[in-house]
């Protein structure tokens, strides 16, 4: 019989190049999910995703570990349609403010909180912060905590940056279709968006 999700990453969590994996794939494999890119793998695949092997963490079935100078991360998964990480953050680790190339993703945070600074033209999403993080309406960087147990999906041109400013190590899940291989840095200088330099990321490797 095929291997349940959370049978299917733990074998894949085995070996991060080979073993079975039934997710994600459209719930609808007639089509592809071409409004979300250029994957079979739509972002609320991604999202469930991140949150079973999320639940896996949680109940201890994979080891975590801790860098203090650099983010610790593992990767679980990995095949031609996506790739999946498990990442610590020490107090104070953030990442670059960064886009992911041409791929789609999610994380799921498991425990600790994440702080997300995120790009936006100013739009309907405004209302998703406090009104005392928006200095005007109109283009900027928005902040939002991700807290244990919550999700959040990056869409292409998705552009943001991430840290763990509590006393707490974070631990979060990612996932990535197709795996990440490029990926885009910027600075915010006088409200406007400046990409500063555009990296290939090495397959296997995670981005530093």
């Amino acid at each position: 019989p095929a291997p349940t999700p959370a049978t299917a990453t733990a074998t894949a969590a085995a070996g991060p190049d080979t073993g079975p994996f039934t997710r994600p794939r459209s719930r609808r494999p007639d089509r592809r999910r071409w409004q979300d890119g250029p994957t079979p793998a739509s972002l609320a695949d991604l999202l469930a995703l991140t949150r079973e092997v999320a639940d896996e963490v949680d109940a201890g079935r994979h080891d975590v570990a801790v860098d203090p100078v650099r983010r610790w991360s593992r990767r679980l998964h990995a095949d031609e349609h996506l790739d999946v990480w498990l990442i610590s953050w020490a107090t104070e680790q953030a990442a670059e403010l960064h886009d992911h190339g041409g791929s789609l993703g999610a994380l799921t945070v498991v425990r600790g909180a994440l702080t997300e600074w995120r790009w936006t033209p100013g739009s309907e999403d405004d209302g998703t912060c406090a009104a005392e993080e928006i200095a005007a309406r109109g283009p900027g960087l928005r902040r939002r905590v991700v807290d244990p147990g919550r999700s959040v999906a990056f869409g292409l041109g998705h552009v943001h940056d991430v840290s763990n400013r509590a006393l707490e190590t974070a631990v979060s899940v990612h996932a990535y279709s197709p795996p990440l291989s490029a990926m885009s840095y910027y600075a915010v200088e006088g409200g406007v968006l400046r990409r500063t330099r555009s990296e290939l990321v090495a397959p296997g490797e995670w981005p530093e």
